[in-house]
């Protein structure tokens, strides 16, 4: 376990006027944040505007222990009894791991007859064309375990053959006999007309005591494939997260902590547990949502609108792009992808997500030779069982952390402040089996070798994600957090070609300060094709109140503030396969508001592919889904204004550290963070070292202390 650590309230940061979900100020509130990952569980505990943390080693039996374990060594730094908090946020990975490592329970879905094999056919796109062995996640729900069940519901909603309940009825009994842990419902068009489904749940649920998850509920968008894919996700997922969510809940009340428990979920905001039991789909992303708040909240404290986030912790690496203070977001994304930055060799989960790209790139991940004799990382990780092989845990095989220590990044003797004891011997011993060995190096140019192609990876990831949203990546501000991050930000720079990077305080635990941060949010949707051209404002109107009447019920579960609403149309040229995110007005629509909504549409299409299409006949116009967004309203943080310079720091020690620049092992200054003043400066090569985390300033870079105490990294050009 790291020990604890209190970052003082320096910048005004956690400086709500509400939102702790029970109505009371957020200046008298005692709020605990809780992030469980592949390999460390952070926990940060905000008493009254000043941040108490720690690390615990992610416990994989027991993941809720972690939990407990960390708010007993904050509460205790803090002086005052777990009894004490008013309310605790939590995010985890366990739904993740749950899909990737195919660890759910067994699943029965129940779908339309005649489309029983449309999660293993997928679509007709294929990521790579001519990869005649192309590998494709296989389907969660195996094709003995999928049951075809006769009835239709037709496109516009409209019933064309009545559902089969006899057919229900037997294969109800069928279920209940075969060892099932979850039922899902998949209907052909059921986002238009629910009533089959739920019939079928109603039917299911008489003679099965199992959850139950519906695609109308979970998914209620068109494409069946999607949503079909992602009611057998949450389905194959619910069992577990219902038992984890429970256990924790009632831990929490055995030590004290009987305050409301909420959940972040993937869009960003906070739902109930009661809701994250029912739609654990929507708990996916839900630490790395965090992560992308923590980042975004950094970048309206320092007014930047071009920001890209960094965050690498034990497992994995996420990039996120930031414009305008806010991450973006869409409807669907991929996990478990077979191929790395192929998108559609994943698994679609369709449901509102901070739209971010994720790589198996953590400090846990693992180094290894392939065929051909080169270095590659991940996505294997060591995680906390048994963990890099520097942890004296049992771990055998070099980890990114190995690397990092060989290369002098990391005090084996200080490591999370002494509480974690690393050997170099076992880092040079397994670098040297697993990696150096095969390819005739010493144990340094293998460690130097394992780091670049890490941070190479996470380099073409940073640049992939940007083309693919039209950016550019060197016009960004870093924000680097997690526990990794900081040791690579530097010369993920130098690759990148950006010329900042911000390390926020707390950035060890950002994800965790994330969450204490976000909003009570929900994003409600709907597919409904309707044409320009038959614009009918008061059904229009109709089903973005009922939207809206959802987003709200959620948010109001949890927030007693003023709740702001954002509605959205998806919509395309008819005829095209997909859509584009076009933000409406908030307000009634008329009849009149046809051609307001068209011109929106060109305006956003031009700005997404350069021009719009005009001229061609007059191509029709519709609208494909609907998004009403609601979270409840948090005052903005308190500005800094960045320093560019100051004197330079003396570094009252020095320590050996290799430095990519000059290809060898320089002295470097190492210098404790909360040594640093605001305004004054550190000169690379230098390692700036906290409980949590290091940051490593390469040679290229300067570190400048900020008024909030925030480290930014400047290429020493551009200092004032």
């Amino acid at each position: 376990m790291f020990g604890p650590k209190r970052i003082d309230r320096q910048d005004g940061a956690i400086n709500d006027e509400r939102g702790d979900g029970m109505g009371k100020s957020t200046q008298q509130a005692i709020r605990l944040g809780a992030d469980i990952g592949g390999t460390f569980t952070d926990i940060v505990l905000d008493l009254n505007g000043t941040l108490f943390s720690t690390k615990v080693l992610t416990n994989y039996t027991a993941p809720e222990q972690a939990i407990l374990d960390g708010i007993e060594t904050v509460c205790g730094e803090a002086g005052i009894d777990p009894s004490a908090l008013e309310l605790v946020i939590h995010g985890t990975t366990l739904a993740t791991n749950a899909l990737i490592e195919r660890r759910g329970a067994k699943t029965a879905f129940i779908t339309t007859e005649g489309f029983r094999d449309v999660i293993e056919m997928r679509t007709e796109s294929r990521f790579d064309q001519y990869d005649l062995n192309l590998k494709l996640p296989t389907p969660l729900v195996p094709r003995e375990d999928r049951f075809p069940v006769a009835g239709r519901i037709g496109a516009e909603g409209q019933e064309l053959l009545p559902l089969d309940e006899a057919a229900l009825e037997a294969l109800a009994d069928r279920i209940a006999a075969g060892g099932y842990g979850a039922v899902a419902i998949g209907f052909l068009h059921s986002y238009m007309n629910p009533a089959h489904e739920r019939r079928a749940r109603e039917i299911l649920s008489r003679k099965v005591s199992l959850p139950i998850s519906i695609s109308s509920d979970v998914s209620p968008q068109m494409r069946e494939y999607e949503r079909f894919n992602t009611v057998c996700a949450n389905a194959y997922v619910r069992p577990q997260m219902e038992d984890s969510l429970a256990r924790l809940q009632i831990r929490l009340a055995e030590m004290g902590a009987t305050c409301p428990v909420f959940m972040i979920h993937s869009g960003g905001g906070l739902i109930s547990l009661e809701t994250a039991a029912e739609f654990p789909v929507r708990l996916v992303e839900s630490g790395p949502a965090g992560g992308a708040i923590f980042a975004a909240d950094v970048a309206k404290r320092f007014n930047l609108d071009k920001v890209v986030s960094y965050d690498m912790g034990g497992t994995t690496a996420k990039i996120c792009l930031i414009e305008g203070f806010a991450p973006k977001t869409a409807r669907s994304f991929e996990v478990a992808r077979t191929t790395r930055f192929a998108k559609g060799s994943g698994m679609p989960i369709s449901i509102p997500v901070i739209e971010m790209i994720e790589i198996g790139a953590g400090g846990g991940s693992l180094a290894w030779v392939d065929a051909m004799g080169r270095i590659q990382t991940g996505p294997e990780s060591a995680a906390s069982e048994p963990g890099p092989a520097c942890y004296q845990r049992g771990g055998e095989r070099p980890a990114i952390t190995d690397a990092d220590l060989v290369l002098g990044k990391l005090d084996p003797d200080n490591f999370a402040g002494g509480a974690i004891r690393l050997s170099v011997a076992n880092s040079e011993q397994a670098i040297q089996t697993e990696v150096a060995g095969k390819l005739g190096l010493d144990s340094l140019a293998a460690g130097f070798g394992i780091c670049e192609v890490v941070d190479e990876n996470m380099a073409n990831a940073a640049r992939v994600h940007a083309v693919e949203n039209g950016k550019t990546i060197g016009d960004n501000v870093m924000i680097a957090f997690g526990g990794a991050a900081p040791l690579h930000a530097a010369r993920l720079c130098e690759k990148l070609g950006i010329d900042r990077c911000l390390i926020p305080q707390g950035a060890g635990v950002g994800s965790a300060i994330g969450f204490l941060r976000a909003p009570f949010g929900y994003e409600a949707l709907a597919s409904k094709v309707i044409r320009l051209s038959g614009f009918d404002a008061n059904a229009f109107n109709t089903l973005i109140a009922e939207l809206t009447e959802t987003a709200m019920g959620f948010v109001k579960s949890g927030s007693a503030g003023e709740i702001r609403r954002e509605v959205t149309a998806f919509m395309r040229y008819s005829g095209q396969g997909w859509e584009i995110p076009v933000p409406l007005p908030d307000r009634p629509f008329t009849a009149a508001d046809a051609d307001v909504l068209r011109g929106m549409f060109q305006s956003a299409y031009a700005e997404f592919f350069g021009r719009a299409i005009d001229g061609l006949g007059g191509l029709e116009v519709e609208i494909v889904t609907l998004s009403v967004k609601a979270e409840d309203i948090r005052p903005a943080p308190a500005r800094v204004a960045m320093i560019d310079t100051g004197a330079a720091m003396a570094a009252p020690t020095t320590r050996a550290v290799f430095d990519p620049a000059q290809g060898a092992m320089l002295p470097s200054a190492i210098i404790e963070r909360s040594a640093i003043e605001p305004g004054q400066r550190v000169e690379g090569p230098a390692v700036i070292v906290e409980r949590e985390t290091s940051t490593v300033v390469t040679t290229p870079f300067d570190a400048v202390m900020q008024p909030d105490g925030t480290l930014m990294l400047i290429r020493k050009e551009q200092v004032q």
